[in-house]
């Protein structure tokens, strides 16, 4: 898993880079095998301004599917980041789930030998006679 980090409108000190990517290893790291890279955007918005203009933008790159993008704005950057962060790897779990779920239905599917998986609902009727 590659780490890319951009800065925009603010200085990306040594610091800030280590703990960005402790932040992302600590969120991600149990999927390293599925990322191909993680790309970190920081922008100041309003510069020296102030206001909530601290934007943090994480992309994971899986692939063979469509990247994850997500996005936080806050007044301290690292709140932004710990923010995106946990909402990358919230967002890479569920990915996984689905993608482990449509595996498990298409095997299903493929070991039944009409090939028509089991309905998940299956229709219940009452005989009252």
């Amino acid at each position: 898993m590659q780490i890319v980090i951009h800065a925009r409108g603010l200085l990306l000190t040594p610091s800030l880079r280590d703990y960005i990517e402790r932040r992302l290893r600590f969120a991600v790291d149990w999927a390293n095998h599925h990322i191909s890279t993680l790309s970190v955007h920081l922008v100041d918005v309003n510069g020296p301004r102030g206001g909530e203009d601290k934007c943090c933008q994480i992309r994971v790159a899986i692939p063979g599917a469509n990247d994850i993008v997500i996005e936080d704005t806050q007044v301290d950057m690292f709140v932004a980041i710990d923010r995106a962060a946990d909402r990358a790897g919230r967002t890479l779990a569920r990915r996984m789930a689905r993608q482990r779920q449509r595996l498990r239905d298409r095997e299903r599917i493929t070991d039944r030998p009409d090939g028509v998986a089991d309905s998940p609902r299956q229709a219940t009727t009452s005989d009252d006679g």
